[in-house]
């Protein structure tokens, strides 16, 4: 029998609290150990049905081939059943080997039966303890509990899951790790700081999960065509529609019902996601933030853990005035079992006064960091986006027109076209892009702006800076700009300040921080001013 060790528990320490076989007693050393429920079975057994079940259909339809029907359907159907049996073992002897317990000084989790896995997580270590449930567990009344400590290791050895339990349980468990001695709370700040307005949801078809949702779905008819052996008639089905229209018409119209797909798509995800939404702040300091329609998701963050507001304006939602909240806090890991839960979101695309009223909220400030007037950068850095936008449309168009120029003239006309097209929508967007840098101080926050097609503003705590990049190219030093990074151990771990200018990057973060850039700055020495006495 092997052992895997989980993060921090020595051999020692698990042999010493490994339970004992058999079920708790009371008043034994075993007492203290508790089990998940045992409806996990039923769970996890009927999820694996439905994967079955989809990889069914064309297994059938594959094997259909060289023999009859009947044949086929026999073939599978002894081998679903033989894979549910299989199943089922597995999963009773999962939840009799898997236990776990919560003590005064650690979380501990025993599971496995060939590998045996012994795993604990320092109690005041841990700095999150989320809940999920999917539709059939919020049925039975179920939760997944996933603790952890926030640090980014291989492995998956700053978290514990515990797959599944009560309801109750979960919330006690969360109650329990994550209770933090009571401060007093400002009087102007409800415990409520936002709950769902059913208008957001017409900022969901503007996102650029839209396009991309549309592009997904064609490309699943034309996978689930091939399937059954007809993606030649869907594809002649669509060029019988379309006989008598021009090839740029019917790109056109096959992309405009791809996007309406799209939009559909993201109504839906949206509604999944956002439904039942509610930023709350508890006792003790812990903002929670509770949503889902089919999918409950619920996420804590301490607020001594938080280190600033992310205000994100992606190019569609800001054309209609909105904006969403990311949290900049320690300890937050993306959910790889959950691709839509973003730990980090406080609140969904809103009207920009909504988000600036949470990000004061959440803050605990009289005014939002993010609407504070910011510095504006030299022209120098309009020239070089500029520069940037007009090569990136230069290089394909020249590559086209020596294509053409080698095979055929048409390749010229498509080279003068996108010249013509894409050189004005490039420049907009630098010019577009140059407006949007900033930066400054409000408060206890240093704040910074950038991006066009998605514009990102970000407060974030002088006093969570631990260090300064500077960062300057040799066409950067020509320009006599340069870029900051301000390191900090919360959120993306580094927040630029593109293209300032020389002495107003440098200037800005030794006063932006005090003591952590000054000592590595050297005065420029001026010449002394001649005397106008004779």
């Amino acid at each position: 029998m092997s052992e895997a060790p989980g993060e921090a528990t020595e051999k020692a320490a698990d042999e010493a609290t490994e339970p004992p076989p058999g079920p708790a007693v009371p008043g034994h050393q075993d007492a203290d150990w508790l089990r998940l429920d045992p409806r996990t079975v039923l769970v996890r057994v009927v999820l694996f049905s439905g994967v079955l079940a989809g990889a069914a259909l064309p297994v059938t339809f594959a094997l259909a081939g060289p023999r009859p029907l009947w044949q086929a359907v026999a073939w599978v159907a002894a081998g679903v059943v033989l894979a549910l049996l299989a199943d089922i073992a597995a999963e009773t002897v999962r939840l009799r080997r898997t236990r776990y317990r919560v003590g005064p000084e650690r979380v501990e989790l025993h599971t496995g039966l060939l590998v045996v896995q012994r795993r604990s997580l320092a109690r005041e270590r841990i700095r999150s303890a989320d809940l999920t449930a999917n539709p059939l567990q919020r049925v039975l009344g179920l939760v997944k509990v996933r603790i952890g400590t926030g640090e980014h290791t291989g492995g998956g050895d700053s978290t514990l899951e515990l797959d599944l339990v009560t309801r109750a349980e979960g919330e006690r468990l969360r109650h329990e790790l994550l209770a933090r001695p009571a401060a007093p709370e400002a009087p102007d700040h409800a415990p409520s700081l936002a709950t769902l307005d059913p208008r957001w949801i017409r900022y969901a078809p503007v996102s650029f999960l839209a396009p991309a949702l549309g592009g997904a779905a064609a490309g699943a008819v034309m996978q689930v065509s091939e399937w059954f052996g007809a993606q030649g008639k869907v594809i002649d089905w669509i060029g019988d529609r379309f006989q008598d229209v021009s090839i740029p018409w019917t790109i056109l119209v096959l992309v405009l019902v791809a996007t309406v797909a799209g939009a559909v798509g993201a109504l839906g995800l949206w509604v999944e996601m956002w439904w039942n939404y509610r930023l709350e702040r508890e006792p003790g300091g812990t903002l929670r933030v509770s949503r889902g329609l089919f999918t409950a998701r619920s996420v804590s963050i301490e607020e001594r853990r938080l280190r600033g507001i992310e205000l994100v304006e992606p190019l569609g939602v800001r054309a209609f005035g909105a904006a969403r909240v990311d949290a900049v806090a320690t300890g937050l890991v993306k959910d790889d079992d959950d691709k839509h839960a973003d730990l980090k979101n406080l609140l969904p695309a809103a009207e920009r006064a909504v988000a600036d009223r949470v990000v004061a909220q959440v803050l605990r400030e009289p005014e939002p960091p993010t609407g504070a007037p910011l510095a504006a950068h030299p022209r120098a850095a309009r020239t070089r986006r500029v520069r940037w936008a007009l090569g990136s449309v230069l290089v394909p168009v020249a590559v086209l027109a020596l294509l053409g120029l080698l095979l055929t003239p048409v390749l010229l006309y498509v080279a003068a076209g996108c010249a013509v097209v894409l050189g004005p929508v490039a420049v907009l967007f630098a010019l577009d892009a140059y407006r949007a840098l900033g930066h400054g101080v409000s408060g206890a926050y240093l704040v910074t702006r950038s991006g066009t097609v998605r514009r990102a503003t970000v407060a974030l705590q002088r006093s969570g800076v631990i260090g300064w990049t500077v960062k300057q190219s040799y066409f950067q030093r020509r320009a006599g700009v340069l870029t900051l990074t301000a390191t900090t151990a919360a959120g993306a771990g580094a927040y630029d300040i593109l293209d300032a200018g020389r002495s107003q990057g440098l200037t800005f973060a030794a006063r932006a921080v005090p003591d952590l850039l000054t000592p590595f700055l050297e005065p420029v020495p001026t010449p002394e001013a001649r005397s106008t006495e004779r």
